[in-house]
């Protein structure tokens, strides 16, 4: 029998481009699966919209928060919702491609996940003739490394297995939700990725990842110093999940991240990182002067960014 996929979606104030979504998902090749709906506590048409595709697609199952939850705890209430083998996860406002499911269930057997290239179109749906893959390196593998300072998975291109949730769940509180999935299936086999543009991927002022640089990017010391302290704490999570540790490389990179706040430049830091520059930055898209200047960057401390 075929799989069931469980085609994740998280809404929030979503009337604008719902329907177009929802549109995309219902028209998809791959027959078996179900869409998992958790809307949070949207004061918009949302609901409704929802409601009335539910009433006529027995496929759609629909749930709703009483209070306004946030998009990391959305994610994880709609992930445990799933009744399928296969797990897509879905934003609201993309456009998906009819093929989507359907070659990336083709792909998951012997990964942990399968991600794939999205086109970028603007918020009216114009396409921008840019890709994903025009930003970073796609990587496929198994090293978990990969994701401790980068990211190349979006969450609307992810399709996981099950069993993945089960060391993924729950979320920490550091990190995005997509880059730790990232992070956990790679610890537990390989991920792969399909390099068809398999997605419409919608740019607004309200997408959490600024790939069209279009926010300012002038920075408080307050937020700088916030930064600083959100790697070493995304750091430590992934050492505390990790077989080897505290003693493996992201143990190790933690502890020099914790010496490197409190320094005005930690070379040790930044050596380490680029001496492991193979294993932690493939997903970096740029030539070997820019990594190292990456490299001596990510040892700046809390002095010198006050300082800058």
């Amino acid at each position: 029998m075929t799989t069931l996929v469980s085609i994740a979606l998280c809404t929030y104030n979503g009337e604008k481009h719902l329907e177009e979504q929802l549109n995309s998902l219902l028209n998809q090749t791959y027959e078996h699966f179900e869409i998992v709906v958790v809307d949070d506590a949207s004061v918009d048409n949302t609901w409704e919209i929802l409601r009335r595709y539910a009433s006529e697609h027995s496929c759609i199952r629909l749930y709703q928060n009483d209070v306004n939850i946030g998009y990391n705890r959305n994610f994880e209430r709609v992930l445990k919702k799933c009744r399928g083998n296969y797990i897509a996860i879905c934003d609201q406002d993309d456009i998906w491609h009819p093929e989507k499911i359907a070659r990336q269930a083709m792909a998951m057997e012997g990964n942990q996940m399968v991600y794939h290239d999205s086109e970028l179109i603007n918020e009216h749906g114009d396409r921008l003739n840019i890709r994903m893959s025009e930003k970073f390196n796609f990587y496929k593998g198994s090293s978990p490394e990969a994701f401790l300072f980068l990211n190349c998975v979006s969450g609307h291109s992810i399709m996981l297995k099950r069993s993945v949730l089960t060391k993924a769940l729950p979320f920490p509180k550091e990190g995005h939700y997509d880059q730790w999935l990232a992070y956990v299936a790679t610890s537990l086999g390989t991920i792969d990725y399909l390099k068809e543009a398999l997605v419409q991927y919608r740019q607004h002022h309200s997408n959490a990842t600024d790939l069209l640089s279009r926010k300012s990017k002038v920075k408080s010391i307050k937020s700088k110093i916030s930064g600083l302290i959100s790697e070493s704490n995304w750091l430590g999570i992934c050492s505390s999940s990790s077989e080897t540790g505290y003693s493996g490389l992201s143990g190790q990179l933690f502890g020099l991240s914790i010496e490197r706040n409190r320094d005005f430049l930690h070379l040790s830091y930044s050596w380490k990182i680029w001496r492991n520059r193979s294993v932690l930055l493939p997903i970096l898209k740029k030539n070997a002067l820019s990594k190292f200047f990456y490299c001596l960057r990510k040892g700046w401390g809390v002095p010198m960014k006050k300082l800058l």
